[in-house]
Parts: structure tokens; sequence; C-alpha cells
């Protein structure tokens, strides 16, 4: 089992800049990948970034340039720099770890985290 909590998120101009951040705890030595995803009312949820233990990234095509994933293996936490925010980047922003045990994939999801562009 792996525990995931987010932190950050919050109310931003558009053109404004925000932080995210998302540890995990548990079964970390299972964990492969970790990202976010992102929901806006209405609509599917959908990939922002991924990063994997070996520091591959992908991005969705609307956020690259714009956005960032990091990541510190020593504490299990996974970053997202947003910068250039847009009203559109308005969502719910959901933290995902994806674990492998037994060669057998798992997700986890943490709570969500309130992302509103607005002047």
């Amino acid at each position: 089992q792996v525990q995931v909590v987010e932190s950050g998120g919050g109310l931003v101009q558009p053109g404004g800049s925000l932080s995210l951040s998302c540890a995990a705890s548990g079964n970390i030595l299972s964990i492969y990948s970790m990202g976010w995803y992102r929901q806006a009312p209405g609509k599917q949820r959908e990939l922002v970034a991924t990063i994997t233990n070996g520091g591959t990234t992908n991005y969705a095509d609307s956020v690259k340039g714009r956005f960032t994933i990091s990541r510190d293996n020593a504490k299990s936490t996974v970053y997202l720099h947003m910068n250039s925010l847009k009203p559109e980047d308005t969502a719910v922003y959901y933290c995902n770890v994806e674990s492998i045990v037994l060669l057998t994939p798992y997700d986890y999801w943490g709570q969500g985290t309130q992302v509103t562009v607005s002047s």
C-alpha cells in the first residue's frame, strides 16, 4: 500500500505561478512513477505530467513549456511547478503514484487539490 498526500493549490491570476507537491509513504520501494492529473468541471480526468524513477518525464501538450515536474526520490515527493497559468488550467489536480509489485501495477491517488486561475 502507498499513501499519497498533496499540498499546494489555490487561487492565482492569469499569467501567475503556482506549485504543487505530493508526498508518498508506505511501500515506497515499489514506486515506479509519480505524476499529476487534473479534472475540470464536466470533463474527464486528464494527464498533466509524469516522471519515472529514472527521471523520464511526460507532459500533456497543453502544458509543455509552462509546467515542470520534478521529483525528490529521497523524500518520495513529486513537485509540479506551474507558470504562465491560464484560466483553462483551472481544475482539481490529483497526484498519482504507480507502483509495481510482483510485476503487477497498482495506482494510488491523492484526494485532489483545487487550482483556480481567475482575475
